[in-house]
């Protein structure tokens, strides 16, 4: 399965899963906030636009900041060798699904 069907599929999960309001707003106001996007507003952040390259371009250091952060935030490790980062982090809401189906584990 490619990376980007595994995306598809993800954000297909979050869009039953997690609705406005909830996780992905909370997302939103997190990456602005701690990686310090001075001039993006929540709403430039689409659930299914890529976070990395395009989208709102963020870098390999906002990887690491951002998952340092959710592990503290919400206790869910994303280790940097795990094969599954780029889906993870492939869109706003493939990451918020990931948070959610690993939030109690």
């Amino acid at each position: 399965m490619s990376a980007f069907f595994k995306a598809q599929v993800m954000i297909e999960r979050s869009n039953r899963c997690i609705g406005e309001g909830t996780l992905l707003d909370e997302l939103r106001s997190l990456l602005i906030d701690e990686l310090n996007l001075e001039d993006v507003k929540p709403e430039d952040i689409k659930e299914d636009e890529p976070l990395f390259g395009g989208g709102i371009g963020l870098d390999s250091i906002d990887a690491l900041e951002l998952a340092i952060v959710i592990e503290r935030r919400y206790g869910v490790k994303i280790k940097s060798g795990d094969n599954r980062n780029e889906v993870i982090f492939s869109s706003l809401a493939a990451l918020a699904t990931h948070i959610e189906e690993n939030r109690c584990k």
